[in-house]
């Protein structure tokens, strides 16, 4: 149990989390869509899909694999994503998927111009939606079964709600004051927030002044799949232990706080404190969410393992009296 269990938190939800919101970033690349508000959706729906995997099992104890899973029919799609850009270029994914098709069939007056990343992405909510609705069918039954109250499952989707509006809004601040948006940004590097200037220097076109668009974009990703990965493990913790469910994060207090001061200028007219300088402190949450994660994982291992008086990271042996004590290496 011990040895599934740490499995479970530190190769299989800090891997997966991390490799989710790095995979993100590499398809959303491939598929030409730079750093915009796809890559979000992107990150959102892959965290949903993984989260509803586990809050299913939690209802219903049983692992299901939905009907577009992403560690196989997502990764199937992702591989054929990158060959074909690499064949053809990122450019090849701005074009109308009307292009592809025969005019014959008309298909441009439906759909006009929707280019093939946009297309991509649709694609993936279509197959969000479909694992959605299978599983809610699954622990619908299992409530069922039990004589269980089908509302308080959905009531156990509010944290993972709650997560993604704190992490969105954090991301949408707007780290400008209003005065030094310009519809003629003086150079193209001056067209996003540049976290090393001074707020009193930057000229930012609007809808560009974004913590979305400056250099933290990729480590608040980072953190983002690690604040989650606490919060599955919390819930994968608690249906192992059979512990009441988790409705609360403490992560979420840094991250109100923290989307608090990035709207400085829309809430209290003056710069941001803690955002003075954006990179260093999204490196820095970062690094928190990274220790604050390890030690869960590493109290949990603990507990188990001297519960079980077994070692995860050790070799134990029993004493002449009965008591585990870590091997000696050579004997004298």
């Amino acid at each position: 149990m011990a040895s599934k269990l740490a499995g479970q938190a530190w190769r299989g939800h800090l891997a997966k989390c991390l490799t989710m919101a790095l995979e993100v970033l590499l398809a959303c690349r491939a598929l030409n869509l730079g750093r915009s508000w796809w890559p979000i959706a992107s990150q959102v729906a892959t965290l949903a899909n993984f989260y509803l995997t586990t809050w299913e099992e939690f209802h219903t104890g049983t692992l299901y694999l939905g009907y577009f899973s992403g560690p196989v029919e997502g990764i199937i799609l992702v591989v054929g994503l990158y060959i074909i850009t690499g064949i053809f270029g990122t450019s090849t994914w701005d074009r109308p998927i009307a292009d592809f098709i025969p005019a014959v069939l008309g298909v441009r007056s439906i759909i006009g111009e929707l280019p093939l990343n946009d297309a991509f992405m649709v694609l993936g909510g279509v197959g969000l939606v479909g694992n959605i609705v299978a599983s809610y069918r699954n622990v619908l039954k299992s409530c069922r079964k039990n004589n269980e109250s089908a509302l308080t499952p959905l009531v156990r989707l509010i944290p993972f709600v709650v997560s993604t509006v704190l992490h969105l809004l954090w991301l949408a601040a707007p780290l400008a004051p209003s005065a030094h948006l310009t519809s003629n940004p003086v150079s193209p590097v001056d067209s996003t927030v540049d976290p090393h200037k001074g707020f009193t220097t930057v000229q930012v076109a609007p809808g560009k002044d974004l913590l979305l668009h400056t250099a933290a974009f990729v480590p608040f990703l980072c953190m983002w799949g690690l604040h989650f990965a606490h919060q599955v493990g919390r819930m994968i913790l608690a249906h192992v232990t059979h512990q009441p469910f988790p409705m609360f994060n403490a992560g979420w207090i840094w991250a109100a706080v923290s989307l608090v001061d990035a709207w400085s200028w829309k809430l209290f007219g003056r710069a941001p404190i803690l955002h003075s300088n954006p990179l260093l402190f999204i490196l820095i949450s970062l690094g928190a969410s990274f220790l604050a994660y390890g030690r869960f994982c590493t109290a949990v291992i603990n507990d188990i393992t001297n519960y079980l008086g077994i070692a995860c990271f050790t070799v134990r042996k029993k004493d002449e009296h009965g008591e585990w004590k870590d091997a000696v290496k050579k004997e004298e």
